[in-house]
């Protein structure tokens, strides 16, 4: 997996750029600018395997930047990313790897990515991934097999029960509890027959799409072994300790942000997953806030927004985070834009729920404008 920062003055197509690029299974996003001299300043920590940099921007324009790059780490591969052909010729005299015309399409960045793929230019520590199935647990379920093939299921609830063995990795899992899970009406015969098939279908297409891993039979049930294979969800933190440690390390935290693209196998209806859900969301909002609060402490208001705007195109209806996001609209001297996002929340809150937004936000905010 390649670390990757983006670079883009336009937020919009900032945006969009982290969700195409944040959606491919090879990268993980450490950092998205808007500013390109923040994104110089924050290069020589956060040293990413990928910038994807936009050619044309105020300050310093990509072309200047990434030269400044090169001199901080040659290592890094500068992918370029213009409206314009004709840029390409200058942009290979800086030593860039590529470029991707705009707007970026799914099919330009797999273009790309096999490129890197084929020059074998992961990083020495990620390689041994490279030969596993990429799986995607947040912001839906997506399994692929190492040539990029999306995995197809032989049936329903084959997916569920590797969705389960995901969610509970490395566990000890009685055939019960997976038999109530999947058919919690059926006698206990035919269960026992289906969960036996349907633990045949799972491992045969765990070996065939080659996961790296497998379910092991023990005792009375089974387990998921992960074996050296690695996916979002196996990296998050699960509980409040392993959260806490993850905090005292800005990188890792930025890390971990890049990881959640969106609610747990979301799309998925499977109920045992509802709690689960609840606590990842928990978990992800503590590591936002953390970095955040980190940003302000540094009086770095801009990184702090667009951490909250990435926040908010998720959970549009996190009272706590909307507010955050305008007191530093304020704070910055942008009242303007702190009334436009209180009347999208007004709006999106009354259309969700039905009421107007809490009397104390609406007073905050009629005191900010006038």
């Amino acid at each position: 997996m390649f670390n990757v920062i983006i670079v883009e003055d336009e937020k919009p197509i900032l945006e969009l750029m982290k969700v195409i690029i944040g959606r491919n299974s090879h990268y993980a996003i450490i950092g998205a600018f808007s500013n390109p001299l923040e994104a110089l300043a924050s290069f020589p920590e956060l040293r990413p395997d990928i910038v994807f940099l936009d050619v044309e921007m105020p300050k310093i324009n990509g072309l200047e930047l990434a030269a400044r790059m090169n001199e901080i780490s040659d290592q890094t591969k500068i992918i370029f990313t213009t409206a314009y052909k004709e840029y390409a010729l200058d942009a290979f005299k800086v030593y860039a790897f590529d470029y991707i015309l705009k707007p970026i399409t799914p099919s330009a960045l797999d273009k790309i990515t096999n490129r890197l793929l084929k020059l074998e230019l992961i990083p020495a520590t990620m390689k041994p991934q490279a030969q596993y199935a990429s799986i995607r647990c947040f912001g839906g379920f997506e399994v692929r097999n190492p040539q990029g093939k999306l995995v197809r299921w032989p049936t329903r609830k084959t997916e569920e029960l590797f969705a389960f063995f995901l969610c509970h990795p490395n566990q000890d899992i009685s055939k019960w509890q997976l038999s109530d899970i999947l058919w919690p009406d059926m006698n206990e015969e035919r269960v026992t027959h289906n969960l036996h098939n349907t633990i045949y279908r799972l491992k045969k297409m765990m070996k065939e799409q080659e996961t790296g891993m497998d379910i092991v039979k023990i005792n009375d049930g089974y387990m998921l072994d992960t074996l050296s294979s690695t996916y979002d969800l196996l990296e998050f933190p699960k509980n409040e300790t392993a959260l806490l440690e993850c905090l005292e390390d800005a990188a890792v935290s930025e890390r971990l942000c890049s990881l959640y693209q969106g609610i747990l196998l979301d799309r998925k209806d499977y109920l045992w997953k509802v709690q689960l859900e609840v606590g990842y969301s928990k978990q992800y909002t503590l590591l936002v806030r953390s970095l955040i609060d980190r940003d302000m402490a540094k009086h770095e208001y801009s990184k702090a927004e667009q951490k909250l705007e990435t926040y908010l195109t998720q959970y549009p209806l996190n009272e706590d985070m909307q507010q955050l996001l305008m007191d530093i609209y304020v704070h910055s001297g942008k009242k303007e834009q702190a009334a436009k996002q209180y009347d999208r929340f007004e709006t999106l809150y009354q259309k969700e729920l039905g009421i107007e937004p809490p009397m104390e936000m609406r007073m905050k905010v009629a005191a900010y404008l006038n």
